[in-house]
């Protein structure tokens, strides 16, 4: 919570929701407690008449997020990738998001170069266009570099978007306070996370030198796959707020017939694509989080080249094995070692019973075998399995959530360029690659050397710090409960948003 003075915003994005039918939708759609529904009917019906119009044209959810502007435009995109959280359906609907807004100016975009380049944009680009492309938090220019005659793609914050951005988020992290108190069956969705990991999200994309950063170690893990390539980033033109990249010339992955008319061998770009995913995913555990048409261009000799770097996934060694032995039991039909892996990786509760989980996976996994192989999606897999396991019991994962998102995306694309792809044909070597490397006697002898190198650097630490670890857990004061506190904070809440929707309601009358 951060603080009562966004109440006010949240009562804009109630009424706002009120006008476009977004509420409604919302709260069936979650089975929203009566407390619930009271307070969003409090923030949202007495205003609705100062709520945002937005485009009548568009679904509900979509046309409330549009009118808001740009941060609940990014917001709704993120959601888009958590259907764990929004519903399959609502997700769905999400992704149809649009973030194009007019530009800013070019003469504006130039004078940003110069505060945060230290020079006139005329001294360090010979050429330098107007706006080719314009979103929610920045924009991109084609330019050439003074220097070396280079092509360049600039891309520019808007101006103001730092500080805008901040506000609305504050909102949205009293909105998950708010979710939290007044119905306690979302706190396993974990509302805060979700907007903790927006936040995160936002930062990042909010600081250009973030992105370069992806963009830069993205290209040093994948500088050895054949038929890939990025553009290279210029860390002497680029800053928090201004990042140049090299020029990316190629057709777009959406337009088949110039891919077509080019010669370019459409099925094994589409494998391509997925197997590359599958590797950064595995491989590197670091791997590109929207890889969408948009963002992926093929070049004349058939090279695919990627571009956008805002949203990237990251899977630490352990979550990349645990993963890999999962969508491996899935290839080979051994839903027993896929149940006895979720409870060795705490994934599931230990209480519940494997053999019942097992069983429950085979449900899964054979109808999806039973389809013919062009058919067959580990996207779908994957959403079905995180149904499952949300019944017995598994936490969110937002890295996992990420994951799927990213493979239903990555599948779409590759059946867009080859509709008889065969999904498990390429997934499987693969995978079973990995897990040759990763879990054999190689990965063991690995295993317990960075073991002993951790040992080493703490060991004269050791003693010390297991003394202390016990001293605070043998003397932990036992918390107090705050109960009457919460319910007496949640109490003022709730009067003074009633009080406020009867305020309002007296003027409208009025």
């Amino acid at each position: 919570m951060r603080g009562p003075h966004n109440i006010w915003r949240l009562i804009r994005t109630g009424a706002t929701f009120e006008r476009s039918g977004a509420m409604k939708l919302l709260l069936d759609a979650y089975d929203a407690p009566p407390l619930l529904r009271v307070a969003a009917r409090v923030l949202g019906w007495p205003f609705q008449w100062l709520g945002l119009r937005g485009d009548p044209a568009a679904p509900p959810l979509p046309r409330a997020l549009t009118a808001l502007g740009p941060a609940y435009i990014k917001f709704g995109q993120i959601l888009s990738t958590r259907p764990d959280v929004v519903g399959p359906d609502l997700a769905a609907e999400l992704r149809v998001l649009q973030d194009k807004l007019p530009p800013f100016s070019r003469d504006v975009a130039m004078k940003s170069i110069e505060v945060e380049l230290g020079h006139p944009a005329e001294e360090l680009f010979t050429e330098f266009s107007e706006p080719i492309a314009a979103a929610s938090i920045a924009q991109v220019h084609h330019a050439r570099l003074a220097e070396t005659g280079e092509e360049v793609a600039v891309k520019i914050l808007r101006p103001g978007i730092e500080k805008a951005f901040r506000k609305d988020v504050d909102a949205f992290y009293l909105a998950a306070w708010l979710i939290d108190t007044l119905a306690p069956f979302s706190r396993r969705l974990r509302p805060k996370d979700v907007i903790e990991h927006f936040d995160g999200v936002v930062r990042a994309e909010l600081d250009l030198r973030l992105e370069a950063a992806a963009a830069s170690e993205y290209a040093a893990n994948t500088e050895g796959d054949a038929g890939f390539r990025l553009p290279k980033v210029d860390w002497f033109h680029s800053s928090r707020r201004v990042m140049t990249m090299g020029w990316v010339e190629g057709i777009p992955l959406g337009d088949i017939e110039a891919i077509d008319a080019a010669g370019i061998d459409r099925a094994a770009l589409g494998e391509r694509v997925l197997s590359l995913f599958l590797n950064h995913a595995l491989r590197d555990g670091y791997f590109h989080g929207d890889m969408h048409h948009g963002n992926l261009k093929v070049a004349p000799d058939g090279t695919l080249l990627a571009y956008d770097f805002g949203i990237m996934g990251h899977l630490d060694v352990y979550t990349r094995r645990v993963y890999a032995e999962i969508l491996y039991g899935f290839i080979k039909r051994d839903y027993k070692r896929v149940a006895q892996v979720h409870f060795e990786a705490g994934y599931v509760p230990a209480d519940r019973d494997v053999d019942e989980f097992a069983r429950a996976l085979r449900a899964v996994g054979e109808p999806i075998f039973g389809m013919d192989a062009t058919r067959i999606s580990m996207g779908r897999l994957l959403a079905y399995l995180f149904e499952v396991t949300e019944r017995f019991g598994m936490e969110t994962r937002t890295e996992l959530i990420l994951l799927q998102r990213t493979m239903v995306v990555v599948e779409g694309v590759s059946r867009s360029l080859n509709p008889q792809i065969n999904i498990w044909d390429i997934a499987k070597p693969i995978v079973q690659d990995y897990i040759e490397k990763s879990i054999g006697p190689r990965a063991v002898l690995s295993d317990m050397a960075d073991t002993m190198k951790v040992i080493s650097r703490y060991g004269p630490r050791l003693p010390e710090l297991v003394d202390k670890a016990l001293s605070r857990q043998l003397t932990a004061p036992t918390p107090k409960p705050r109960t009457s506190r919460r319910m007496l904070l949640l109490a003022g809440v709730i009067g003074l948003l009633m009080g406020g929707g009867l305020v309002a309601l007296g003027v409208g009358l009025s």
